[in-house]
């Protein structure tokens, strides 16, 4: 399997900059790129990529996306005298040229598609290109807004032509509007486009009717291109993640690309002067980790906008240690999406659900306006910088990431197994010997006096302790064990966290499991995936997701991301306990799925305790714990009517108590 993270850069990109005075353009500046890397090499992060060299793009790459009059036009900027730069760049809406535009606009692009062709040919596994001139708003006969080639459609295409792709997911972060994305791709459904962007009821830029929920495609298209309207500023890290879980993902996972490419904007990051959002930097981090469980993890990230120097670099460094697989720092804040939020993500649902298998049995229609019109700015107040916003952004973000800052274990995944079963572990796989027992015993005397007692084999609950241990002192970030009686060893393990003051443990069964817990106080979240109903009524810290097994499908996407991922993002758990019993209604993949997911949260630890009957699952949990492998679902199946709507039962009982459910509640 491909592994490492390509890193596109080269500093000849700052030569491009403006010449005169423009306040609607005096924000794409070259800083803006070598920020990023500075800070990139701060945290060591340059010498764990693989460096990929940057080359001009051909005439013929660009002309993927562009007309040949446009790219003539661009071509005769090197020799213009400053005059006619300017009065070439008055011809489109916010853009400037430089006699060094044409050339860094070829490196922005050739940067890319060799990012592209290393995902794509495996010497890597995913990349990001910190490169400029930006490239999504850009179209087929013109320049616009700071863009002058569209860096990502062009690599969408050459993906498509070089490699035969059928299905390409294209996902705007960017605050604005990518409209050169959508006119590109508007009729063609082997792109699927995402875009949220400030929109304010069409008064943002660039103010376009086709920029609202309902713009889905067109002829073959429609259903390919999801907008998602931000109609408040203010959007923060719940907001972002209830996009994901209720409207991106789902669509993603059924129309199953090859190839994730990002425009990744950070102006919808905190302090941006043009985007005014609340995204803090470690956001980034999990929408990157949501993407990286599509396409076999083949993500490519490209940067676009970002004018606040400290937010877009800090965010640029926690998306790329995420794509080198780093551990994700807890989100901050309160996972709550406001109510502007709640109606825009409730009408592209709507929107799109004639289109979708996975909304097919959901019972949601367009909702008129409920939030309140936002003030309206013109769009020169809305994009100035104030300097006194930016320096408390600056004072924020100083000391915001040295509290989120956290060391890598050495050790990535350590397991307790017999000797017979650790063949079937890989190299990158530490076996946990060394035991002190008499500590273990006693220790384990004190959580149950009474298991040496009942004469039962003490091995699998002391190797249990063992790799637990390690876990919660963060020798290593996760770790597994099989077990003679799960459901006994996870309720020791729950005490033995209790004991250790571990504040907020998420667990999590499947199958045929009894988790018993004293706790009721919000230490413990129990969730269980049985094909057996719930003997009591769910509560909002025990709850029992009743799944049954399909003939066509065992994807579990809808129980996963629409009800699991948003209690347990609202949970935001210190430590994932995942516990796997006999007669299981959820597949090899669904659990794939599900532990990957996970890893987001209790910045990636989780203990993984196995009956031993069922040590058949050993390397299919043991990989998505390495990140070793990323599952392929294949084609899509929607799910049984009647587990979908348990789930939708459960999502509007518990929508109170777990506000990132009302996204797609009643």
């Amino acid at each position: 399997m491909a592994s490492g993270t390509a890193l596109v850069y080269d500093d000849e990109m700052t030569s491009h900059k403006l010449l005169w005075d423009d306040p609607v353009c005096d924000i794409e500046v070259p800083e803006r790129l070598s920020s990023c890397y500075e800070r990139l090499k701060c945290y060591n992060l340059v010498e764990r990529c693989v460096s990929v060299p940057v080359r001009e793009g051909t005439e013929e790459e660009v002309m993927l996306v562009h007309s040949s009059d446009y790219l003539e036009t661009v071509k005769r900027t090197p020799k213009m005298t400053e005059e006619e730069l300017r009065k070439t760049s008055a011809g489109y809406d916010a853009v400037f040229f430089h006699p060094t535009t044409y050339r860094c606009a070829k490196l922005a692009v050739g940067g890319t598609l060799d990012m592209v062709d290393a995902v794509m040919s495996g010497k890597t596994q995913n990349g990001m290109a910190l490169i400029r001139p930006p490239g999504h708003h850009s179209q087929r006969n013109e320049a616009n807004g700071f863009c002058i080639f569209n860096n990502v459609a062009i690599a969408a295409k050459y993906a498509q032509r070089k490699y035969g792709l059928q299905r390409v997911l294209v996902v705007d972060w960017d605050v604005h509007h990518g409209q050169g994305i959508q006119y590109i791709f508007n009729e063609d459904p082997s792109v699927l486009y995402f875009s949220w962007h400030r929109y304010e009821h069409q008064q943002y830029w660039p103010t376009l009717r086709e920029s609202d929920y309902d713009s889905v495609g067109q002829g073959n298209g429609k259903g390919f291109n999801i907008n998602v309207p931000w109609n408040k500023i203010g959007m923060g890290n719940a907001d972002y993640v209830a996009v994901f879980l209720h409207v991106l993902l789902p669509l993603a996972f059924e129309f199953d690309p090859e190839l994730v490419l990002v425009s990744a904007g950070y102006d919808s990051g905190i302090g941006d002067p043009e985007g005014q959002m609340s995204a803090t930097p470690e956001c980034f981090a999990h929408l990157t980790h949501f993407l990286m469980q599509l396409a076999k993890g083949k993500l490519c990230v490209v940067l676009e906008g970002g004018y606040h120097l400290r937010s877009l670099s800090e965010s640029v460094c926690m998306t790329l240690k995420t794509l080198l697989g780093d551990p994700l720092p807890r989100l901050s804040g309160e996972m709550a999406p406001c109510l502007s939020a709640l109606e825009s993500i409730h009408n592209v649902r709507a929107v799109h659900k004639p289109y979708w298998k996975c909304l097919m049995h959901e019972d949601i229609a367009p909702l008129q306006d409920l939030s309140t019109r936002a003030q309206l700015l013109t769009p020169l107040e809305a994009g100035r910088p104030n300097s006194e916003e930016a320096i408390k952004t600056d004072k924020f973000l100083e000391l915001h990431m040295k509290n989120i800052s956290f060391p890598r274990p050495h050790v990535k995944t350590t397991v307790a197994v017999d000797e017979s079963n650790a063949r079937l572990l890989s190299p990158s796989v530490q076996i946990d010997k060394e035991k002190d027992m008499k500590e273990l015993k006693a220790l384990l005397s004190g959580l149950d006096a009474d298991l040496a007692k009942e004469g039962k084999d003490l091995n699998s609950f002391l190797n249990m302790l063992a790799v637990l241990d390690k876990i919660i002192k963060n020798e290593v970030t996760n770790g597994l064990a099989v077990s003679s009686e799960v459901s006994l060893s996870s309720a020791i393990a729950l005490k033995h966290c209790h004991n250790l003051k571990v504040q907020k443990v998420l667990c999590v069964s499947v199958g045929d499991v009894d988790v018993k817990t004293d706790l009721d106080d919000g230490k413990v979240l129990l969730i269980n995936i049985s094909a057996k109903p719930p003997k009591k009524s769910d509560t909002k810290y025990n709850i029992t997701v009743n799944w049954e097994k399909g003939i066509e499908t065992n994807n579990f996407f809808s129980p996963a991301l629409g009800l699991i991922l948003p209690v347990t993002y609202s949970y935001q758990p210190d430590l994932t306990i995942i516990v796997l019993g006999p007669n299981r209604s959820v597949g090899q993949n669904g659990i794939s799925l599900l532990i990957r997911l996970l890893q987001g949260l209790a910045q990636s630890h989780i203990l993984a305790l196995i009956q031993e009957t069922e040590v058949t699952l050993l390397q299919d949990i043991i990989k998505p714990l390495t990140s070793d492998f990323t599952p392929s679902f294949g084609t899509y199946a929607p799910d049984l009517k009647e587990n979908v709507q348990r789930v939708i039962e459960l999502r509007e009982q518990l929508q109170n108590e777990w506000k990132l459910l009302q996204c797609s509640g009643k």
